[in-house]
């Protein structure tokens, strides 16, 4: 058993990893932080887990905190989870961190993006950055992790076997993502109420997302130089899921059975990415509370039958595979357990 702390609970991450919890069978949740809702049962603030956990929400003090667990999940605001990993680091605890904090490797490119300077760069520079199906035996001895965002799980599910193999035009790759609306967390704004964003579609941040660098350092990393793509994010009304449409040019002349060969290659063996059928597409509800990722392939040659495009697919839960989920499959591997524990419930449906 591994006791768990997730440090800013009250939130729609912290909800998924302690739903999740609740049917992990080595984990003992020792201890759940909000300074907003601390003193509050957990089911108060999350009423779906009525009759599952007994836990009361507490404030975050790190000192009694550090003598209840072994393991941190920091699901709190960037820039603010930093002095937090860094304090549980020097306590020889395991973190963690589902904010952006510890994402991107080099301090000015966080300092350029979040408008702040990085105040550990020494912790950035040992940090994993925790994709499994990219970085898994990195992350199985590692003590910082940083879960992905929920964007760059989506797209770079979808690019991994293309960049490895070179078989795209690194310039080409254009990324058009929708996510559900609790990707913008728990905390009201007037761009997310009801009114505003029922029966509407908006893309936002084109080109200034803060999850661009994240995907073009992993893709950076793969290519062996620098990457840049564009990155189209839009907000849809429904809960939860992103669905990632991914344009790129092969090298050379493929076909969709080719393509779909060579990403079932690359996939065999992963627990929760899935190559879907030729002429079937992924849909958000089919992952919904899932940890999986489903990915359809098509070679498109009506706009140019000489060179083609190559079109990706993917559906994931932003807040599952795209965020507690993926932090418990990292977990998973952070101790030595299989890596599918307590994730391998298949989505809802209908």
């Amino acid at each position: 058993m591994v006791k768990v702390a997730i440090l800013g609970a009250s939130g729609y991450t912290g909800g998924e990893l302690l739903r999740l919890f609740s049917g992990h069978p080595k984990v003992e949740i020792a201890a759940a932080t909000s300074e907003q809702s601390a003193g509050k049962p957990i089911d108060a603030v999350f009423p779906n887990l009525k009759g599952r956990l007994s836990l009361t929400l507490e404030p975050m003090d790190l000192d009694l905190l550090s003598e209840k667990a072994d393991l941190f999940f920091l699901a709190l605001p960037h820039t603010t989870a930093m002095p937090v990993a860094s304090r549980l680091i020097e306590k020889k605890k395991k973190v963690i961190d589902l904010s952006a904090d510890f994402r991107l490797k080099d301090p000015k490119t966080y300092e350029s993006w979040y408008k702040t300077p990085h105040r550990y760069p020494d912790l950035l520079a040992r940090a994993c950055y925790g994709l499994p199906e990219l970085h898994r035996s990195a992350i199985k001895s590692a003590r910082l992790v940083a879960n992905p965002g929920c964007y760059p799980t989506g797209a770079l599910l979808g690019l991994l076997p293309l960049f490895a193999k070179s078989r795209v035009d690194p310039g080409s790759v254009i990324i058009d993502a929708k996510s559900g609306l609790s990707g913008a967390g728990r905390s009201p704004a007037q761009a997310y109420h009801f009114p505003e964003a029922n029966e509407a579609v908006s893309a936002y941040n084109i080109g200034r997302h803060r999850h661009l660098p994240e995907i073009e350092q992993e893709l950076s990393g793969l290519a062996r130089k620098k990457i840049l793509v564009t990155f189209s994010p839009h907000l849809v009304p429904i809960n939860r899921g992103i669905l990632s449409t991914i344009y790129a040019r092969p090298k050379k002349t493929i076909d969709t059975a080719e393509a779909m060969e060579l990403f079932k290659d690359y996939y065999k063996g992963e627990p929760f990415v899935h190559v879907l059928p030729p002429g079937e597409l992924p849909n958000t509800r089919n992952v919904q509370g899932s940890n999986d990722c489903h990915i359809g392939l098509v070679v498109d040659r009506h706009a140019d039958r000489k060179a083609a495009t190559l079109v990706i697919v993917t559906a994931i839960d932003n807040l599952v595979k795209g965020a507690a989920g993926q932090a418990i499959q990292n977990m998973n591997l952070m101790m030595g357990y299989e890596e599918t524990l307590g994730l391998t419930a298949p989505g809802l449906f209908p």
